[in-house]
């Protein structure tokens, strides 16, 4: 078992290196051919936070873990909303744009809502059931080009000045081996962590739904907890809270529709009361920008996150 511990964390090391290389190899690219980098943060940037998470619910649905493939997501996404934003509105509060306040966590409540509706006809996701969720993300993703072109208020000029430079310093072929690179630690990394994932939950006699609720969730956010931890500490509230609802729309739509376009998945109907308190979350984000100081969250509104976050985990391991 001491075995399959140290390679777990092999795992979540490749995964987390493998995603940090794809994007930094994909963004000087998209760099070389002046595409703004609001648009590489909100589709290269935001995609690559969640790689590690693609590529372990993708491995878990073709090894036909269909547990892990929706514990993984869902257990992320409350890991984000609750662990990971709490804690970075306890380091700094966060303040909520005006677009993110009216469109997208309300965008964000509703896709979830839909997502669990989905889970729950027939207790399985689909093929073509996969193909609406890959469509609601591709409409999510021509919202925030669209969004992110009409936001721009930065100095052009001198952003595609410092990007030109920037992706001139690092040649395209060895963006590319990045890339490959990147990739290949993206796979490895989802299999060392499932395959060793389950050897413990075997041996432990827990639960794939646990394991992956819980080591699973909070190993493949790890990426999502730095770049918003780091961005809390630096006061870029956008970063930070836009991170994290883009993640969890991405890892509803784009990691689960992929995940079941591969390999259909059984969905174990136990998760409702995972989806129940992410959707509760989600509304009480939604309500944070109501209650003063309004349009913020503040450093009481994080410590309710963190400590629901803890009795969740206290009462999941006990139940």
């Amino acid at each position: 078992m001491v075995v399959s511990i140290i390679l777990i964390i092999i795992g979540f090391v490749l995964l987390i290196k493998g995603a940090d290389l794809l994007v930094d190899g994909a963004s000087n690219i998209a760099k070389k051919f002046h595409i703004p980098e609001i648009i590489i943060g909100l589709t290269i940037v935001s995609i690559g936070t969640s790689m590690p998470e693609l590529f372990v619910s993708v491995t878990s649905a073709l090894e036909g873990h269909s547990d892990m493939a929706i514990g993984n997501i869902v257990g992320s996404n409350i890991c984000n909303l609750m662990l990971i934003l709490g804690l970075s509105t306890v380091i700094h509060p966060v303040k909520f744009q005006r677009e993110t306040r009216l469109i997208e966590v309300p965008m964000c409540l509703v896709l979830t809502i839909i997502f669990l509706v989905i889970c729950n006809t027939n207790a399985q996701i689909t093929r073509i059931e996969a193909g609406i969720l890959i469509g609601l993300f591709v409409l999510f993703i021509a919202y925030t080009i669209f969004m992110g072109i009409k936001g721009e208020q930065f100095d052009k000029e001198e952003n595609n000045e410092k990007s030109e430079k920037n992706a001139k310093e690092i040649p395209i072929i060895k963006n590319i081996i990045y890339i490959i690179l990147g990739i290949i630690g993206l796979k490895l990394g989802g299999d060392f962590t499932v395959d060793n994932s389950v050897i413990i939950a075997q041996k432990l006699n827990i639960s794939e739904q646990i394991i992956s609720l819980t080591i699973l969730a909070i190993g493949t956010s790890l990426p999502e907890l730095v770049t918003s931890v780091t961005a809390a500490i630096k006061g870029n509230s956008d970063i930070a809270i836009g991170n994290i609802i883009g993640s969890n729309i991405f890892n509803m739509l784009l990691i689960i529709g992929t995940s079941a376009i591969i390999n259909p998945i059984i969905y174990n109907t136990k998760y409702n009361v995972e989806m129940v308190i992410l959707i509760l979350g989600t509304i009480l984000l939604s309500l944070f920008p109501i209650i003063p100081p309004k349009n913020e969250m503040n450093r009481p509104n994080g410590t309710i996150y963190l400590i629901g976050y803890i009795i969740y985990m206290i009462i999941l391991f006990k139940v």
